[in-house]
């Protein structure tokens, strides 16, 4: 029934709570929350645990492959409010991070964190680093509400080019999952990203994103294709080269 009156258009100005439910419907709570877990599964309505339900269409953040996005840019195109709580700024090491941007063991990295919110809604943490040499001027920018790559412009003249990025669901940790707001049953996307100037690895970001609204999107053409990488750890590893133009040889069945 509900997905009857949403089909109609009956919560076009809010989407009930679970009490009103209840108390239109005369059932039980746990009653509600089953046809509401089915209505998120379907991507009719998010439905967050302390948060009233609300319908799922502009839930959705949107980013391109092949594209050197800025998140803070894409939440915004989105006609969402971004914002971002810094969790921390500073000037650290870290030699893992010092090896994937192929500088010597023991460089100094700029260093920030954010949760990134969309209309104050957890929907990402983000981690970034970059050589201080390089980034040392963004440790006054304020973060709150700013797109890292302007800044970096802006008070560095660093602008970057290109480079690699890697994306795979998981099953967040607890800590996490108390961080982006969301239930046990929702998984979200581990992006990272080691970005270039010139060639010269530059930045190393991972991100963590609620899978609930988040999705990536590939365009075609007749010109080129696009590649799909197996994740190492399903053997035997190897690349799917996957051409847009189509064919009609029949496939074998698998």
């Amino acid at each position: 029934d509900l997905q009857r009156r949403l089909q109609a258009g009956a919560f076009s100005a809010a989407f009930p709570g679970e009490l009103t439910l209840v108390s239109e419907y005369g059932v039980s709570r746990h009653t509600v929350r089953q046809a509401l877990r089915q209505m998120r599964e379907d991507g009719q309505v998010v439905a967050e645990r302390g948060r009233p339900p609300r319908l799922a269409e502009s839930a959705q953040i949107n980013q391109p492959l092949g594209a050197l996005y800025s998140l803070f840019a894409s939440v915004e195109a989105a006609g969402l409010v971004q914002r971002s709580i810094v969790r921390a700024l500073d000037v650290r090491t870290d030699d893992v991070v010092a090896a994937r941007l192929d500088l010597p063991a023991g460089t100094e990295l700029f260093y920030l964190e954010r949760l990134r919110l969309a209309d104050d809604e957890p929907l990402a943490v983000d981690q970034i680093w970059l050589p201080a040499a390089l980034a040392r001027p963004m440790l006054d920018a304020d973060f709150s509400h700013t797109a890292l790559y302007d800044e970096l412009e802006a008070r560095c003249g660093v602008r970057l080019s290109g480079g690699e990025e890697t994306i795979h669901a998981i099953i967040p940790s607890p800590a996490d999952r108390e961080l982006l707001q969301i239930d046990s049953d929702i998984a979200a996307f581990a992006i990272d990203r080691r970005a270039n100037v010139r060639d010269r690895p530059t930045e190393w970001r991972h991100t963590l994103v609620r899978g609930d609204r988040f999705s990536v999107s590939a365009r075609l053409s007749d010109h080129t294709g696009y590649q799909l990488a197996l994740s190492s750890t399903v053997p035997p590893a190897r690349t799917i080269r996957a051409a847009s133009r189509p064919t009609h040889r029949k496939a074998p069945h698998r």
